[in-house]
């Protein structure tokens, strides 16, 4: 399908987004594979919604099962790293259950070449290095011990530093658990922490032209 555009539905509101694309476009049939779902309805218009949190096995009529898989209330961690700051949590659905936020410093890159360009990213890699430390002794702190209950693993914020301390060994029965998709936050606050469900619940579909 040739995606038009995007949207993101909370999973509350899932089975009346169905009712009302079934409503506008007419009968839809369901295509299950293993990461999504696939409607097409009467007039065309096509849906793809991507399913969270995989595995899914699904059971019985096919968007009855995606919306049972959404609406489970589940126990996340998350990870947000950006230049800024870090913020690691934990969360039973939208439920914020514990968490560690903090500032953390990396110089800016500068514009002088020669022995100051390699002299300043030195010092940007060993502030980086020690920042993703520092982030990686709290997720073994606030995430680690709970790997077996956790049902998945959110990153927020730089895609490369949240790589960067799931890389570090204490951190290895959580890198399983990471979702796909590292998600785009501002600097990590307690307040972009605790709205960062609203992101890592939301559903994804991916609309065409008709839709």
């Amino acid at each position: 399908m040739e995606t038009d555009r995007v949207v993101r539905v909370p999973p509350e509101r899932l089975p009346r987004w169905l009712d009302g694309f079934a409503a506008r476009h007419g009968a839809v049939e369901a295509t299950l594979s293993s990461d999504a779902v696939t409607l097409v309805a009467q007039d065309g218009a096509e849906a793809v919604v991507t399913v969270p949190f995989l595995p899914w096995r699904p059971v019985g009529e096919p968007l009855d099962a995606l919306v049972a898989h959404v609406g489970r209330t589940r126990v996340v961690g998350a990870v947000l790293v950006r230049k800024g700051g870090y913020a690691v949590g934990r969360f039973s659905g939208a439920r914020l259950l514990e968490s560690k936020v903090d500032s953390t410093y990396v110089q800016g890159r500068t514009k002088a070449g020669g022995w100051s360009q390699q002299r300043y990213a030195r010092r940007r890699d060993n502030q980086s290095a020690k920042a993703y430390a520092e982030t990686a002794d709290v997720a073994a702190r606030l995430l680690a011990p709970h790997a077996t209950t956790l049902d998945a693993l959110v990153g927020g914020g730089d895609a490369p530093a949240v790589v960067a301390v799931l890389a570090d060994p204490r951190l290895a029965a959580l890198r399983p658990l990471l979702e796909p998709r590292v998600l785009p936050v501002p600097d990590p606050r307690l307040r972009v922490l605790q709205a960062f469900p609203e992101q890592f619940l939301a559903v994804e579909i991916a609309l065409n032209a008709r839709a």
